[in-house]
C-alpha cells in the first residue's frame, strides 16, 4: 500500500508539470481478495492489485484527464503530458471554479489491519461454516467472501493533500435447492466482525421457508420490506435525485420541492462519511472533506450533496461528495443512514391481514426519475403474510411503484438498522412496513 510520503514523492513532479495553471493528482489504489464458492465448494481466489494514478489539468477554464496504473517516472510524465494535452483540446468552460483550495479533514478510522491480512486459508475456513451449514440441509451454497484493504490521496497544486487507507470485508450468499432460495450478506471494515454463521442461517431459513411458493395476483399489497429491499430502493434514490447535478438539470425528485414534505414524518435520511458505523472515509475524490448532509429530515426535503463545480452553481460549498473526474453523474451520497422506528422487526407484519414480506429486490431500474418511479423482481424470500404471520412462500414478482409515494404510506421502522453494500460504499438502513406497493407483474420462479 502506498503510504502518505510515497504519494507525495510521486505527486509534486506532477504538481510542477509545466503548462497547465493548475494541475490534481489523485491516487486509487487497492489490494482486494475474493474468495468465491459454488455448489457448496470454493471454486475461485482472485487476487488484484493496482494502484491508478489520474492527473487533472487545468488551462484557463478547460480541463482534461488522463489515467495511468504503470507508476514508473516516465510513465507519471507522460500522463501529465497527456492531461495537459487533452485540456487544450476542450473547449471553455466557464462555470469551471478552479481546484478546490485546501480546508481541515478530520482523521477517521477507515482502516483495519485484521482485513489487510487475511490469509485465503481464513477467508477458505469462514466460507466451510457456511457451506457445510448448507449441506446439512441439503441446500447448496454460492457466493463470495471479499477482503480489500485501499488507499485515496488527493493533491492539488492549490495545496491540498489528504491521504487516507481504509479497509472493507463482504461476505455474501445465496442458498438454494430447486424449490427455495433464501440470501444473506454481511460488511465491516474488519473482518473479524462478519458473523459467516449468522448469514448462513439467514439464508437457509428463508430457502427452507420458500419450499413449495405459490402465485400471488398482481396488485397493491401492504408490505415489509427488509433491510436489502429497504438498501435497494434508497440507494437508487441517491443515483437519481439526491446529487445536485440531477437537481439542477431538472430530473430529481426533489426539483421544486425543497423545504416541503414529501415522505412521512417519521422518515429521516442523511449521508456521512465520517461515522464509523459504516465504511467511513474523510474525504472525497476532490480532497474536500466529507461534510453530513440532511437530505429529507421528518418527512421534508432538506438538501443534495455537492462537489465544487455543482456548489459553484449554486453559490454555496462542496459538501465533499466528488467522484473522480470526470463523471457524468455528478455528486453522489455514497454513505447513506436512514433513521430506525421502535418496532423490533419481527413484529413489523403483525398488523397486517394479508401482505407480502420482502426480503430483496433484483433487477432493479429506473422508469421515471423525475417521480421516483422505480420497477424490479421480488427475490431470494417473498412470502405471503395472513392475519400478522409470515405464512406461505410466494413466488417472485414485478414491482412497479413511486417510491416516495410509497414512504408516505410509511406503517413502521424497524428498531434496528443493518449496512448493506452499495455503490461506491454502503448503506444503514432499517427494514419497513408500507400500506400499499404495487405489483405489476408476476415470475413463474
Amino acid at each position: 500500500m502506498i503510504d502518505a510520503e510515497h504519494f507525495r514523492r510521486l505527486a509534486e513532479p506532477l504538481l510542477a508539470s509545466p503548462g497547465a495553471d493548475e494541475t490534481e493528482v489523485v491516487l486509487i489504489g487497492t489490494d482486494s481478495s475474493l474468495t468465491r464458492f459454488a455448489n457448496s465448494a470454493i471454486h475461485q481466489n482472485v487476487v488484484e492489485r493496482n494502484a491508478e494514478v489520474r492527473v487533472r489539468a487545468v488551462v484557463g477554464t478547460r480541463v482534461g484527464v488522463a489515467t495511468t496504473n504503470d507508476l514508473s517516472e516516465r510513465s507519471l510524465e507522460r500522463v501529465a503530458r497527456r492531461a495537459i494535452q487533452s485540456a487544450y483540446r476542450q473547449p471553455d468552460n466557464p462555470g469551471f471554479p478552479g481546484l478546490p483550495e485546501p480546508s481541515f479533514a478530520a482523521q477517521v478510522d477507515g482502516f483495519r489491519a485484521d482485513t489487510a491480512e487475511c490469509t485465503p486459508e481464513r477467508r477458505a475456513e469462514m466460507v466451510r461454516v457456511l457451506c457445510n451449514l448448507a449441506r446439512e440441509k441439503t441446500l447448496m451454497a454460492s457466493g463470495a467472501l471479499t477482503t480489500e484493504s485501499a488507499v485515496l490521496g488527493v493533491a492539488n497544486s492549490r495545496g491540498v493533500f489528504a491521504h487516507q487507507p481504509t479497509s472493507r470485508a463482504n461476505i455474501l450468499t445465496v442458498m438454494m435447492d430447486d424449490e427455495g432460495s433464501g440470501y444473506a450478506e454481511r460488511s465491516d471494515r474488519s473482518i473479524d466482525a462478519i458473523d459467516a454463521e449468522g448469514a448462513a442461517r439467514e439464508a437457509i431459513g428463508n430457502a427452507e421457508r420458500g419450499r413449495g411458493a405459490i402465485s400471488l395476483e398482481p396488485g397493491n399489497y401492504p408490505v415489509v420490506l427488509g433491510e436489502y429491499a429497504v438498501a435497494e430502493l434508497l440507494t437508487y434514490l441517491a443515483y437519481i435525485g439526491f446529487g445536485a447535478l440531477a437537481y439542477q438539470e431538472g430530473t430529481s425528485f426533489l426539483r421544486g420541492k425543497l423545504g416541503t414534505p414529501i415522505v412521512d414524518e417519521r422518515i429521516s435520511i442523511w449521508d456521512d462519511g465520517r461515522d464509523e458505523r459504516g465504511l467511513p472515509t474523510g474525504f472525497d475524490f476532490e480532497g474536500v472533506p466529507k461534510q453530513r448532509v440532511d437530505l429529507v429530515v421528518q418527512g421534508v426535503a432538506i438538501g443534495v450533496v455537492y462537489d465544487s463545480a455543482t456548489a459553484a452553481r449554486d453559490g454555496r460549498a462542496s459538501t465533499g461528495h466528488a467522484l473522480p473526474a470526470p463523471n457524468p453523474s455528478g455528486p453522489l451520497p455514497t454513505h447513506l443512514q436512514m433513521g430506525a422506528g421502535e418496532t423490533p422487526k419481527a413484529e413489523l407484519g403483525r398488523d397486517i391481514q394479508r401482505g407480502l414480506w420482502i426480503s430483496r429486490f433484483h433487477y432493479v431500474n429506473v422508469v421515471k426519475s423525475e417521480s421516483a418511479v422505480l420497477t424490479g423482481l421480488t427475490r431470494d424470500g417473498t412470502f405471503l403474510i395472513e392475519n400478522g404471520e409470515i405464512g406461505r412462500p410466494v413466488k417472485n414478482l414485478r414491482f412497479t411503484q413511486a417510491v416516495l409515494d410509497a414512504w408516505v404510506g410509511l406503517g413502521a421502522l424497524g428498531s434496528e438498522r443493518a449496512l448493506v453494500e452499495s455503490w461506491g460504499g454502503a448503506v444503514l438502513v432499517p427494514a419497513m412496513r408500507l400500506e400499499a406497493f404495487s405489483f405489476t407483474g408476476v415470475s413463474e420462479t
